[in-house]
């Protein structure tokens, strides 16, 4: 196993998730109800091109995430994944265009989950057992 670049491809997975996330967001306060998309003439082409943009990097983030599964523990991968929802959280309430607010408790969650993610991480891998059928 090659942990460095398993870490490599996670963190990869979680900057794309974390950027379809807020492209998501963005794309979906600027576009009319899914009942209205077929009128052309209501639809936001640039939010429609920026949704797109963020299934794609979707697609990208998963590719990297099944890399990342081949080189590390699935329980040291898988927290590193709650990486975006603090990633999420921070640009959200720190960019203008997103419309949100920083908040104690959102922080203190925020923070906890940080911690966890490092609780796991900074803990040596072990190798795994593998018992012998009977």
């Amino acid at each position: 196993m090659n942990a460095r670049r398993g870490i490599t491809f996670a963190l990869g997975s979680v900057l794309l998730v974390s950027a379809a996330q807020l492209a998501m967001r963005w794309s979906m306060t600027r576009l009319p109800v899914p009942e209205h998309w077929l009128a052309l003439d209501s639809l936001d082409l640039r939010a429609l091109a920026v949704v797109i943009a963020a299934i794609v990097a979707y697609a990208l983030s998963m590719l990297c995430w099944l890399v990342a599964l081949r080189d590390l523990p699935l329980g040291r991968a898988y927290s590193l994944l709650s990486i975006s929802y603090a990633l999420v959280y921070l640009l959200a309430a720190s960019l203008p265009l997103f419309n949100e607010s920083f908040s104690f408790t959102k922080s203190l969650g925020v923070a906890l989950v940080m911690l966890g993610v490092i609780t796991i991480n900074t803990r040596p891998a072990r190798a795994p057992e593998f018992r012998s059928a009977p």
